[in-house]
């Protein structure tokens, strides 16, 4: 057995600390341009000299624009020379101020050379300019993580844009990351016009700044190596190092590469989106065991006639049996990639007694990855059971929250990630629609609705659970669209409000969204015709297929068992290929799981999460809409 060591950095942050109660020293202040302001007033305002001004803004030299605004030096402040700048790649609950207790310098430094901090708070993903003053001492060590890089001031020359020349191609000449380079000149903003004196290295790593147009340039991402290239633009470490001898010894964030263009084009438009199919390099045989509810004893002591009226009555086991016809599928198809599988199928019988006995009566100590049992109970106990030898179990079909232990894989998103998606869905949308919300008294949606988007018009059912035709004009407005977010587990008030909506949407102008599709919209008396006519809207863990005489798996599992899958069939077959993959991937299955990269087969997507201290979630799921012909579609 071989034992998968995971070595986790642990990153404490203190919170609990405000701004007002650590003094800081005031060095610069910020002036709001004012109508008829020339610098020369502001300077002398200030008591301050017109050049100290332009030093820190260099815009101003050629415009200053009404509400605009300057740093303004404060006039007893001493004056500070940059020896160095440094690059910081703003992390997620990092702040301002502890970025400059970090580097040993004030937060009016930091925003002194960030001019967009005055106007916008932090963000996770910013990429600041950090300035190192000849007295200053940064704590960032040379052993940090490599989101933050140095350049000296000192050790540079000029560099004179030419005619095609960009901020990227030079980046690449010179062997720094664009962020690198911007560093070096603060006062370059945006674009690059030729004749523009920059600051570089002295040395540069490639002759041309230029790339012909068969090329484009590509930025290496963060946690980004070899293996997670090769899966995102399908090119191998040595067809990476012909293309950038430089990469040669290693890739580091921010570093620029020449990619082949039509593969760029590809990832701008789906970045994220990985096909595992193209990027099989451990062929090796891949053991599997499946853990399901056949419940196998009380079918074998009754008649063949007993046993069909087990069928029909007991759902778990036609969902059992049904996810394992999906299983056979997927490990026939990667036996037609390649991949040899060795399939182990378990009776979980419903029980964790029955659980404990296979586990005890079997080895698990050379299998690669476990799928089930059903029940997130149950999936929790064999996680536990396993987690000493890293054994990777995936929970199949609960989307409930579950105890993730570090080796669990929750594949299907959770509720509370769908409502919090789905209301950024609608928040993002907002702008020139007038929305209004209608939810049961004790709907937990409700609040987090309420608080995210301030604007929503709240509108309530009358005493009995439902509202007439003027309840919901009274709140409408006709010179916008008329979106109602509706949250109820009630099927009478979901039929009442779908119909009404339906009957006064003479002009197109309503929607109607729900952060939860529940099994009252299934309801007998809601109208699915009205719910494509409102455009109805909701997030999902998945998607329907329509049936495609091209999609190989469709058409098999219909050769096969002569009847298309059902959604459980589909989902075995979803799961299991795509952990298959990526065994086939990689080493193991960890090492193939990459937060920023997504797959999709035929109505399900995955892209785990590691949490920290505990286990694996999937954050793929689709925003689907009721559209033509009583068809799904996916929203973009």
């Amino acid at each position: 057995m071989k034992y998968l060591v995971v070595i986790f950095s642990f990153f404490f942050f203190i919170s609990c600390i405000s701004y007002a109660e650590i003094p800081a020293q005031e060095t610069y202040k910020t002036h709001k341009v004012e109508k008829g302001e020339t610098v020369y007033s502001i300077a002398k305002k200030y008591g301050v000299t017109e050049e100290a001004i332009y030093r820190l803004n260099p815009d101003a030299k050629h415009a200053l624009s009404t509400n605009s605004l300057l740093i303004i030096p404060s006039a007893s402040a001493p004056e500070q020379v940059v020896t160095e700048y440094k690059s910081h790649k703003v992390k997620r609950k990092e702040t301002i101020f502890g970025i400059a207790q970090k580097y040993g310098i004030t937060v009016d430094d930091i925003k002194k050379y960030n001019k967009f901090l005055y106007s916008r708070g932090l963000k996770k993903g910013d990429d600041l300019m950090i300035p190192q003053f000849e007295k200053g001492v940064s704590s960032q060590s040379s052993s940090e993580t490599n989101s933050e890089t140095t350049i000296t001031v000192k050790d540079t020359q000029i560099h004179e844009v030419l005619p095609k020349e960009t901020f990227y191609g030079i980046a690449r000449k010179y062997g720094v990351s664009v962020a690198e380079l911007k560093a070096l000149n603060p006062e370059i903003k945006e674009g690059l016009a030729v004749g523009t004196k920059l600051n570089v290295p002295n040395t540069s790593v490639i002759e041309e700044a230029i790339i012909d147009e068969r090329f484009d340039f590509y930025e290496v991402q963060p946690k980004e190596g070899f293996y997670r290239l090769k899966v995102k633009l399908g090119l191998s470490e040595e067809e990476i190092v012909t293309l950038n001898p430089y990469a040669k010894d290693g890739l580091k964030e921010g570093m620029i590469l020449k990619i082949p263009k039509e593969i760029s084009e590809t990832i701008s438009a789906d970045a994220n989106k990985v096909n595992l199919e193209d990027n099989i390099v451990n062929v090796e045989t891949k053991r599997l065991a499946v853990l399901l509810p056949f419940q196998l004893p009380e079918i074998e002591r009754d008649s063949v006639d007993s046993q069909k009226d087990i069928l029909k009555k007991n759902r778990t086991l036609r969902i059992a049996l049904d996810f394992y016809s999906g299983v056979l599928m997927a490990a026939e198809f990667a036996k037609d990639k390649g991949i040899s599988v060795d399939l182990q199928v378990f009776d979980s019988e419903g029980s964790n007694d029955a659980l404990s006995k296979i586990l005890n009566q079997n080895d698990f100590s050379n299998i690669d990855a476990v799928i089930g049992p059903l029940l997130s109970k149950s999936v929790e106990f064999v996680a536990q059971e396993l987690k000493s030898d890293a054994i990777p179990v995936f929970s199949p079909l609960s989307n409930r929250s579950i105890k993730l232990t570090s080796n669990l894989f929750q594949t299907l998103p959770d509720e509370d990630l769908l409502t919090k998606q789905m209301i950024q869905f609608l928040k993002d949308r907002s702008e020139g629609k007038k929305l209004i919300l209608i939810a049961d008294k004790d709907n937990k949606a409700k609040e987090l609705i309420l608080e995210a988007i301030p604007t929503i018009t709240l509108l309530d059912a009358r005493g009995k659970g439902f509202l007439y035709v003027g309840d919901l004009q009274s709140k409408m407005d006709s010179n916008r669209e008329n979106w109602f977010v509706l949250e109820s587990n009630n099927p009478v008030l979901i039929s009442n409000v779908v119909g009404l909506l339906n009957g006064i949407n003479a002009n197109g102008k309503i929607r109607l969204f729900t952060t939860n599709k529940n099994d009252n919209f299934d309801y007998d008396d809601v109208s699915n015709v009205h719910l494509a006519n409102l455009g109805f809207t909701f997030p999902s863990v998945s998607k329907s297929y329509d049936f495609d005489e091209k999609n190989p798996f469709l058409v098999s599992y219909k050769n096969k068992y002569g009847v298309l899958p059902n959604r459980y069939a589909v989902r075995g077959f979803d799961l299991t290929y795509d952990v298959l993959l990526r065994l086939a991937s990689a080493k193991n299955v960890y090492d193939a799981t990459d937060s920023d990269s997504e797959t999709e087969y035929v109505e399900n997507k995955f892209r785990y999460d590691k949490k920290l201290f505990s286990g694996y979630s999937n954050q793929a799921f689709y925003i689907l809409k009721y559209g033509e012909n009583l068809q799904l579609e996916e929203v973009k």
